[in-house]
């Protein structure tokens, strides 16, 4: 049986975490309980976490003593409250940090096999000069490689019938596995140049999606998957869009032109509410002065430079829209018990999101609305998240499925030439 010690860090980004350990004894040293309570007041999801967990702990103490042991199906959960005088001298044992793992040298002694999980790298990297087992917490790690999550893409060599019937009736059927809203390059086996881009619609169906000349709000897409984004982003029936690119690959532009496209031109949706995380790149610049407005401006301003660029720099009427409520730019703090209907709203920068974050945005969706989160998977600048476990990976790959959801990336940027070779050197 293994013992696996948790840190703090994993209880606040997980607190259902307690019972995914199986048949093995769960470890929460007392200091770690102490960090839990300093957070428990916090109004945002570290704050919901930490409640979280302090009640499942509390619901235990019914079964028995957590110092001796209480069980979670086959999981035995512990409070540790001895090892505390076993961390090196090198070490200060003030520190929290050096608590859990003078608690793990402790247990180590008394025979356990200890395995520490901590999100923590610097806590790992400890771990490892003192030959202790650590691991990440793995659970909500969606894939190993950036380049292994769901790309909504795929190149396939097809028979030269198959493209002719294609711009015959607008559909094929092909005996080749696909999630559902997938786009497939389908390319003559004879001839390349020969070429069709298609979506499946399910039946071994795949429909042609055809080249629109006509620009959207005055955008155009650049490259085959800008042209399967922008068919995502126009199709109603598609209710949730999920784009991935590096910088400059256009993933925000062409939603924000499909926004304007389809509320403006189309009277499709009401209103077009945009928004993103406010998550600091580097070192923030502290307090700012003035309205709630007028604080968010410098967050938002990359969202405001899309949309001036798409109206023509028309100032006044971005302002006329921005006053009537047609155009939205919000934060996301508010968002929860909110019910939105009737919209399509943009979500960028989806990336510095936790699960629990974005499931609470995505459950606010009403009826005849449209959300798109948009990322770049390999920028994240929030804590303990990376490419594999943030919010905006989980939604790629859970809803992949689903007919009712869509997601392409982006791989070539369209910025500029010098945009691009930065994203690729640097």
């Amino acid at each position: 049986m293994k013992t696996f010690l948790l840190d703090t860090n994993v209880l606040l980004h997980d607190p259902s975490c307690l019972s995914v350990f199986g048949n093995n004894k769960v470890v929460i040293p007392i200091s770690v309980l102490d960090e839990l309570d300093k957070h428990k007041t916090r109004p945002d999801d570290v704050g919901r976490n930490a409640r979280a967990v302090a009640r499942a702990l509390d619901a235990l103490r019914k079964d028995g003593s957590l110092s001796d042991g209480v069980k979670i199906g086959n999981t035995t959960i512990m409070v540790e409250l001895n090892h505390s005088n076993f961390v090196p001298e090198a070490l200060d044992p003030s520190k929290v940090d050096n608590k859990l793992l003078s608690t793990a040298l402790g247990l180590m002694k008394d025979g356990e096999n200890v395995i520490v999980v901590s999100k923590d790298i610097t806590v790992r990297v400890k771990c490892d000069a003192l030959k202790v087992n650590a691991e990440d917490y793995e659970k909500d790690k969606v894939a190993k490689e950036p380049d292994s999550i769901y790309s909504g893409i795929k190149t396939i060599y097809v028979s030269t019938d198959s493209i002719n019937s294609l711009y015959t009736s607008s559909k094929v059927c092909l005996n080749h596995e696909a999630n559902m809203n997938q786009y497939f390059v389908l390319k003559s086996e004879l001839s390349e140049s020969q070429s069709a881009l298609v979506r499946y619609i399910g039946n071994c169906e795949f429909i042609l999606c055809k080249d629109n000349k006509k620009d959207i709000y005055g955008i155009h897409a650049r490259n085959v998957e800008q042209r399967a984004a922008l068919d995502m982003l126009m199709n109603p029936d598609i209710k949730l869009v999920t784009i991935i690119g590096k910088a400059g690959s256009g993933k925000t532009l062409i939603s924000l032109a499909a926004a304007l496209q389809q509320v403006f031109q189309k009277n499709v949706y009401q209103r077009i509410l945009v928004s993103r995380p406010i998550q600091p790149m580097g070192k923030d610049i502290g307090f700012l002065p003035g309205t709630a407005e007028e604080k968010l401006n410098p967050w938002m301003q990359p969202i405001y430079d899309n949309l001036e660029l798409l109206m023509g720099l028309d100032y006044q009427m971005l302002g006329t829209y921005k006053e009537e409520g047609t155009i939205q730019v919000e934060p996301l703090t508010y968002i929860r018990g909110r019910s939105i209907p009737n919209s399509f709203m943009l979500v960028d920068e989806a990336q510095n999101l936790s699960l629990s974050e974005i499931k609470t945005i995505i459950t606010r969706m009403g009826e005849n609305s449209k959300i798109v989160l948009t990322g770049d998977i390999e920028q994240i600048d929030a804590p303990h998240l990376d490419f594999s476990n943030n919010g905006l990976s989980h939604v790629v790959e859970k809803f992949k499925e689903y007919d009712i959801s869509g997601h392409i990336t982006l791989r070539k940027g369209e910025r500029s030439k010098l945009a691009t070779l930065a994203s690729e050197i640097l």
